[in-house]
């Protein structure tokens, strides 16, 4: 584990970027920024051109270290190059930036009031990999709809029987049970899942470290003890569905949680727009999600 990528993670001031859309995911956020489906004729053109975009990102001048602390990527990206650098690689010694994996496969069908992530059977292969790569942690995630106990319990025992894998890879897991912020019995979920996840932070071994990814919650300050755990890094927000706007509205009541946003981050920019004005769309983004942040 890099001690220096540590430090920033725990203490630096600024979000991270989540830049981690798969395979089903990638269509949408292309159309978001305005390629349509059309323009890639199969799975190597979309990525090619999903990392062309992401690039786009990365090397603006408004994505730096002053704003952002870390950028989670798809395992795609992990493998291809900026300036002939590995992803991960530029991310660190170009921009100052502390690169993550996504290294879920996607979720499960629902099941007492959850989505489980699906099996990971070449997991220990893919954490390999990621440890060459230089890559500092993972991002792994389930959903929770409903407020159903055993449901909840066994999607936080899962999350955490990975996340000890992970660590002992080398690697920091970003543990994401989110929520959904739809659901009607959201506060109940809320409660069971901190409640699961305090327990399964008291199990474990003394100097395992995890950061932990979570919807923003319902109640103001809800999460505000888990921060204190010395078994955690940070507590990171998803935006989960809310606009950029009202995501770091309801960000700025919650103090010490940061930003992990994805779409939120992109909202505005576009493949047709020229260089300066991506820049000045995306600097206006990174901004307000990084004065959000550190309220």
């Amino acid at each position: 584990m890099n001690e220096k990528q540590l430090e920033v993670m725990r203490s630096g001031k600024g979000f991270v970027a989540a830049l981690d859309q798969s395979g089903g995911s990638t269509p949408k956020a292309l159309l978001q920024y305005g390629v349509a489906e059309d323009t890639y004729s199969d799975e190597e053109g979309m990525y090619s051109a999903v990392h062309t975009m992401r690039t786009r990102i990365i090397k603006s001048p408004a994505f730096n270290s002053e704003r952002i602390l870390g950028a989670i990527l798809f395992e795609n990206t992990m493998d291809r190059e900026i300036d002939g650098k590995k992803t991960p690689d530029y991310l660190w010694e170009e921009k100052g930036i502390v690169p993550f994996l996504k290294v879920d496969k996607g979720l499960d069908t629902e099941q007492n009031g959850v989505q489980l992530m699906k099996p990971m059977p070449d997991l220990d292969g893919l954490l390999e990999r990621a440890v060459e790569r230089h890559i500092f942690g993972t991002k792994m995630r389930s959903v929770i709809h409903h407020a159903d106990s055993a449901g909840i319990k066994q999607a936080v025992e899962q999350q955490f029987e990975f996340g000890r894998r992970i660590f002992a890879a080398g690697l920091v897991p970003i543990i994401e049970p989110e929520v959904d912020i739809l659901s009607a019995d959201r506060e109940e979920s809320e409660r069971l899942l901190k409640a699961e996840l305090v327990e399964q932070l008291a199990k474990l071994e003394d100097g395992v470290l995890v950061m932990l990814k979570l919807s923003i919650p319902a109640v103001d300050g809800f999460y505000g003890d888990l921060m204190n755990d010395p078994h955690v890094v940070r507590v990171v927000a998803l935006s989960g569905g809310y606009t950029r706007e009202e995501a770091n509205e309801r960000l700025t009541r919650n103090p010490g949680l940061i930003a992990s946003f994805s779409r939120a981050l992109a909202e505005g920019v576009s493949f047709g727009q020229t260089d300066q004005e991506f820049d000045e769309t995306l600097a206006r983004s990174i901004e307000s999600i990084y004065e959000a942040s550190i309220k």
